[in-house]
This record gives structure tokens, C-alpha cells and sequence, in this order.
């Protein structure tokens, strides 16, 4: 190997490095500022996981990660697509509800539910891309208002349409033969991971060969990098805006589906919110690549999954958790640009020195 591929390996390795370093002093500070016990936390941290804990960060690594796909999307066409919860939201309670009503049965309610899921949420998100190119009103207000209204319109619904148990509401039970279910890699008691966390590998690869090795990927990231330069090359922006978004919001519809189909069985009380905002820190901390968002969307279903373990084995509060995940995407995404300003530096002066003799003897 190389003298220059061992440096660019070591450069690529230097900021996630920096990163985790600089996550764990952080976390360690706070928490002993709090008059908590480091040691007790990282203990209970590093911990193996036990087998249900296993299951568990599994099923949300596959959740987390279709949420950092569908935020990648619009980061890599330099849109900010912060509507993923309200985008997910919605298109859970559409498919939950159509799943529901049993117009189908087996797996044929099963991929409808899921194609109902994937229309909501790219409907929802093409209204900010249609917002964006004919008023140019930005993504980032559009997005969260449309969470807010989307959360009130699924509140409506559910209570004035849904099934009330007690003092709780749902939609109505999908049949027995709909629910998909999983398999248990322990003993029954330990759980089942989904099925349709298939879904999450399908999606990954999906991502990186849209990227790749299509015409559409290349212009994604052509108008991501310069919109001006995209379209004097004949790339329309405002029409890659508008599939953008609305590719993003259909993959964002998918979040819960492995979920709801794996166990949940309804949309209700069991509907689990965070994950569109997860989904964007991961791909922040990923880079916005398939890879290195699987590592984040595996770290953070770690770190959320072991968070348990901390009120019952600990004097430590698990909101800490919070804290190391967000340490973790500012220390990511500060120490990849100073890294990347340093290594561009170098090659500069690489450069300068080359080009010296050439100089020197042209004079």
C-alpha cells in the first residue's frame, strides 16, 4: 500500500475518531457536573446487551435507518427536509386505517397498506416541494408547519373516528392473517424481529444504487452541489425539488411499517413518535451515505435501547442518552469540516512544493 493511500485512509479515520473522543468527554463532564456516577453510566453502557435488548435495538436500527434514508434524500439535494415526523405520521394512520378496514386480505392488505403509506407521505411532502418552486417558500418553514398539521389532523381522525377502549383510542385491528409478525433468534420471551425490517436493507440498497448508478442520482447530486451549474447543463431544479421531496416523504412513510405490521397491529397508543427527528441526526452522522448511516442508526438504537437500563441499574438519568446523541452529530459534523479544511490544506501545500522545482527552473 501506498504512502498516499495510507494517508487518506488515516484521514477518512481521523474525524469519526476526534468525534467519539470527543462524545465520551463531553458525556463525562456533564454527567459528573450533575453528581452522577461516569463510571456507572459507560459500565452500564458497554455492557453486552441481553437478548431481548438484541431484539429491540434490531427492530429500531431498522426503523432509524429508513428514517436517515428518506432524510438523506433531501440533504443530498440540498433540501431540509425536517417534515419526516408529520410525513410518517400521517401515512402510519392512513395505512393503520386502510389495513384496518380489511378491503384486502394476507399480504395483498399487506402491500397495499404499505404503497397507501408510501403515497401519504410523498403527497404530504410534495405540498412543501410545490410550495418551494412556485413561491419559494422555504422547506424549512413549510415542513414544520406541515408537522404540526399533520399531528392534529391524525388527533382528529382518531378521536372522532377510531375505536375507544377505556381511555385509550386506536383504528380498528388489522386480521390476524395481515400481521406479518417475525422470527425469534432467542427463546419466545425474548421477542421477534420484524419481518419487514427487510424494508430497511431494501431501502439502503435502493438508496445507493439511485445515487450511483442512475441518470437521476447523478442529477440529485449535480443540483444538490450547485443549482446553477445543474441547470445550465439541462437539469431542471424545480422538477428534481419536487421528486426530491416527494421521493424523501415516500420513503419517510415507510418508518413504522415493520412495526405496525410486526406487533402494533393498530395505530394508537403503541405508535412510536421521535423517529423522523432521529432520522435526521443519523444521517447527519452518516454523512448522508448508506454505511455510514447504518453505523449511526445502529449506535442510536443502542444508546436508546441500553437507556432503560439506567433507571433500574443506575442513579444516572437516561435523558443523558439525549445528550451523547446529540454530542456525537455536532462532533461529527464539526470535526469532519475541520479535518476536511486540514487535509485540503495539505494538498495544497503538496501541491506548492511539486510545483517549486517546475518554477525554479522555468525562471
Amino acid at each position: 500500500m501506498s504512502r498516499l493511500d495510507v494517508r487518506s485512509i488515516g484521514m477518512s479515520l481521523l474525524a469519526p475518531a476526534i468525534a467519539i473522543l470527543l462524545s465520551i468527554v463531553v458525556t463525562t463532564i456533564v454527567i459528573a457536573a450533575v453528581g452522577s456516577s461516569p463510571g456507572d453510566f459507560w459500565s452500564t453502557m458497554f455492557e453486552v446487551p441481553k437478548p431481548r435488548l438484541r431484539v429491540d435495538i434490531v427492530n429500531q436500527t431498522a426503523m432509524i435507518y429508513i428514517a436517515a434514508v428518506a432524510a438523506a434524500i433531501g440533504f443530498r439535494m440540498g433540501l431540509f427536509n425536517i417534515g419526516l415526523e408529520g410525513q410518517y405520521t400521517l401515512a402510519s394512520f392512513a395505512a393503520a386505517s386502510f389495513a384496518g378496514a380489511a378491503y384486502l386480505s394476507g399480504w395483498a392488505n399487506v402491500f397495499a397498506a404499505i404503497i397507501v403509506a408510501m403515497a401519504v407521505g410523498a403527497i404530504w411532502a410534495g405540498i412543501a416541494g410545490v410550495l418551494r418552486t412556485t413561491r419559494g417558500v422555504s422547506e424549512v418553514i413549510s415542513t414544520i408547519m406541515l408537522n404540526s398539521i399533520a399531528i392534529t389532523l391524525v388527533g382528529y381522525f382518531l378521536n372522532n373516528y377510531g375505536v375507544k377502549e377505556g381511555n385509550s383510542v386506536h383504528t380498528k385491528n388489522i386480521e390476524p392473517g395481515t400481521s406479518v409478525g417475525g422470527f425469534a433468534p432467542f427463546e419466545d420471551r425474548d421477542g421477534e424481529i420484524w419481518t419487514l425490517a427487510i424494508i430497511a436493507v431494501l431501502v439502503g440498497v435502493g438508496f445507493w444504487v439511485l445515487l450511483n448508478k442512475t441518470r437521476f442520482g447523478f442529477d440529485l447530486r449535480a443540483s444538490g452541489q450547485s443549482e446553477s451549474a445543474a441547470l445550465a447543463s439541462g437539469i431542471n431544479p424545480k422538477r428534481m425539488i419536487l421528486i426530491s421531496m416527494m421521493l424523501s416523504g415516500g420513503v419517510a412513510g415507510l418508518i413504522w411499517m415493520p412495526a405496525f405490521f410486526g406487533g402494533a397491529r393498530n395505530y394508537g397508543t403503541s405508535f412510536q413518535v421521535g423517529l423522523g427527528f432521529l432520522g435526521i441526526a443519523v444521517a447527519l452522522l452518516g454523512r448522508n451515505r448508506p454505511v455510514g448511516m447504518l453505523f449511526g442508526a445502529l449506535l442510536f438504537a443502542f444508546l436508546s435501547v441500553k437507556s432503560n437500563d439506567l433507571t433500574f441499574g443506575t442513579d444516572v438519568s437516561p435523558s443523558i442518552v439525549q445528550i451523547t446523541q446529540g454530542v456525537a452529530v455536532l462532533a461529527v459534523v464539526v470535526t469532519y469540516e475541520v479535518v476536511r479544511r486540514w487535509r485540503t490544506r495539505l494538498e495544497q501545500r503538496a501541491v506548492s512544493r511539486e510545483l517549486a522545482p517546475t518554477t525554479e527552473a522555468t525562471a
